[in-house]
């Protein structure tokens, strides 16, 4: 691997916007503009993007590719990425504005550190729309977060609503994680920790890692659920790439180091660089 396996991502880092591969971007734009309400803040030839209300900085690209393959379920890539609302108010908002559009879900789950609802947009890409509890109520057992998958309390969830009109996503939503298929689950760990620099948090799903910086819960989650060996290509849709935002120019210069010397591949890119970890899935690192 690489040097220093106890060096750590610094705790101010920030999860950039996720890159996904559609067939057709008039689908795509129906689901996330029409339905989640996110609005159009960049178009080009190769891609548009999308941000919460008022702020400009894109939380997903879509990159428009007619004619590519739907991605087979548990294909290694993208297992879902969570757009994370700011209180459960705006969770409870947004799911009650998708029942009324009668949009499937795929499940709910209290987790213990957030409340969360799973679908997946017209791609197949698992989408979970979350909202993170108070830190002070997590609860961390022999150094790791506790993360657990209960039943959610959705009845409770939309009380939390009282009335608020639906005005679409506030402008503080992020991405809060990425959670991939990966083929091998301790070189996938190992890059994540040893390399990238994250802190495992959580080893207690069978099959899964959670790793973050900070004290956050996770940043990124690995896990071989996967049914299919092969993974996704460019032919199929799906994600293209996530990012990964740092404000240090020493500690993305470091990062970069780290993974050179890993043999990672590494490509300058406008802001930062493009890598990959041990399944391809790329990641850029950014500029926060």
């Amino acid at each position: 691997m690489s040097g220093d396996s106890n060096w750590r991502l610094p705790p101010d880092l920030a999860m950039g916007a996720i890159r996904l591969r559609v067939a057709s971007l008039d689908r795509a734009l129906a689901f996330y503009e029409g339905l989640l309400d996110l609005s159009v803040v960049q178009t080009s030839a190769e891609h548009v993007a999308l941000a919460a209300r008022a702020d400009l900085n894109p939380l997903i690209h879509l990159v428009p590719q007619p004619g590519i393959r739907h991605r087979p379920e548990g294909t290694p890539g993208l297992y879902h990425f969570a757009l994370l609302y700011p209180d459960r108010r705006d969770l409870g908002r947004t799911l009650l504005r998708l029942f009324e559009q009668r949009l499937p879900f795929q499940g709910f789950a209290d987790h213990g550190v957030s409340e969360a609802a799973y679908l997946a947009d017209p791609d197949g890409n698992g989408i979970e729309l979350a909202a993170d509890r108070p830190r002070a109520q997590w609860k961390r057992d022999d150094g790791e977060i506790v993360m657990g998958t209960q039943v959610l309390n959705v009845t409770a969830l939309l009380r939390a609503v009282d009335g608020d009109p639906w005005i679409g996503p506030p402008a503080a939503t992020r991405i809060g994680h990425v959670h991939l298929h990966v083929s091998d689950l301790d070189a996938a760990t190992r890059f994540y920790a040893d390399v990238f620099g994250f802190t495992i948090t959580s080893r207690r799903f069978p099959g899964a890692t959670f790793l973050a910086s900070g004290s956050y819960h996770h940043h990124v989650a690995v896990n071989t659920w996967a049914k299919n060996a092969r993974p996704a290509d460019d032919e199929m849709a799906g994600m293209v790439e996530f990012a990964v935002g740092l404000a240090d120019a020493s500690t993305r210069e470091a990062l970069s180091a780290r993974l050179a010397a890993a043999g990672a591949p590494l490509e300058e890119c406008d802001g930062g660089f493009l890598t990959a970890d041990t399944d391809g899935n790329r990641i850029r690192v950014e500029s926060s």
